[in-house]
């Protein structure tokens, strides 16, 4: 079986379309390869953030990831600042990567841009990001599009490492799923849903009250022909909202156009709201069941454990290849 790796910076609370575009993949991924899932604290750190409690959101993370079907059964899921082989072997790394591809990175361009002063951190992130994925021979990395380029440059590191030292590590692939779907804001149905919107009627969080969440599909930008008719160009707002209850019920677009033919928005946003409140109440009941159980803990310490094996046998055999002392 192969292995899949996945990190998640613990920034934020999760929106509806990180559950429905990623997280029910990610659920479907953990039966068909052996998956490590950790929390990527070290990266949360790269840029400086106000009224950040580390570590709650990286025990609400957790909780929230296995209120939505993460089996901890099936993976092996850790936090990444308890592993100091993470950043022992992105130091051995920083040594064979290049300041010109670091600099060309889209995301240090971005996040970096118009600032006087930004944390080396940030620049070599990548590196650190590389050193994830290559400490546990990782096969597959699920990224989307915007994070490519960074499993291409731990693929670089990777061949570059093992052309200078020997065979060491596994070349790793990204797995971009064209099969999640993409769920946009609710106000604007033209942009993705995202946590940091300016306009936050826009967004559903997977902790928002229930009433709201409600409100918010009420209040969702719709076109004026009130037909129910999947249309991404014409039609976005209603086609956001027909993708929304297609992916939370597993009916087809068509069943969808069928079932709502002569029904108005209203009456339609009524039923998506009906679903997706369903839906997070579940969800919401079991994550303050997690949250407040103590079993967080205990997957995290068996996690970590697991991890480290694996983590101090790679990093074990790069100190050999270099010949540092032991």
């Amino acid at each position: 079986m192969k292995r899949m790796l996945t990190g998640l910076q613990p920034t934020g609370v999760i929106t509806l379309g990180n559950y429905i575009g990623a997280i029910k993949q990610m659920v479907k991924y953990q039966d068909e390869y052996e998956s490590f899932i950790f929390v990527a604290d070290l990266h949360a750190i790269t840029v400086p953030k106000q009224n950040f409690n580390l570590k709650e959101n990286t025990k609400s993370l957790i909780a929230l990831y296995l209120a939505c079907g993460i089996d901890p059964k099936k993976n092996t899921i850790f936090v990444q600042s308890q592993n100091e082989y993470h950043a022992n072997l992105s130091w051995v790394l920083e040594c064979n990567a290049y300041f010109g591809e670091l600099s060309r990175m889209h995301q240090f361009k971005e996040k970096s841009k118009g600032k006087e002063n930004f944390t080396a951190g940030l620049f070599t992130y990548p590196v650190l990001m590389a050193s994830d994925i290559l400490l546990y021979d990782a096969d597959i990395v699920p990224v989307g599009i915007d994070q490519k380029q960074h499993v291409e440059i731990a693929r670089d590191i990777a061949i570059r490492f093992n052309n200078k030292y020997g065979k060491t590590f596994i070349v790793p692939e990204p797995l971009i799923s064209d099969t999640g779907t993409k769920i946009a804001d609710l106000v604007d149905p033209t942009k993705k849903m995202s946590k940091s919107s300016e306009n936050q009627n826009g967004v559903i969080r997977l902790l928002d009250d229930l009433e709201l969440i409600r409100k918010k599909i009420m209040k969702a930008t719709t076109d004026s022909d009130s037909i129910i008719k999947y249309d991404e160009e014409k039609k976005p707002g209603i086609s956001n909202l027909i993708n929304i209850y297609s992916s939370l019920t597993g009916k087809t677009i068509k069943q969808i156009e069928d079932e709502f033919k002569s029904s108005n928005y209203g009456t339609f946003k009524k039923v998506v709201a009906d679903v997706v409140v369903n839906e997070i109440e579940k969800i919401q009941k079991k994550y303050y069941e997690y949250l407040n159980s103590g079993i967080i803990d205990e997957i995290l310490k068996e996690g970590i454990n697991k991890a480290r094996i694996y983590a101090k046998s790679k990093y074990d055999a790069v100190k050999n290849k270099i010949g540092f002392y032991n």
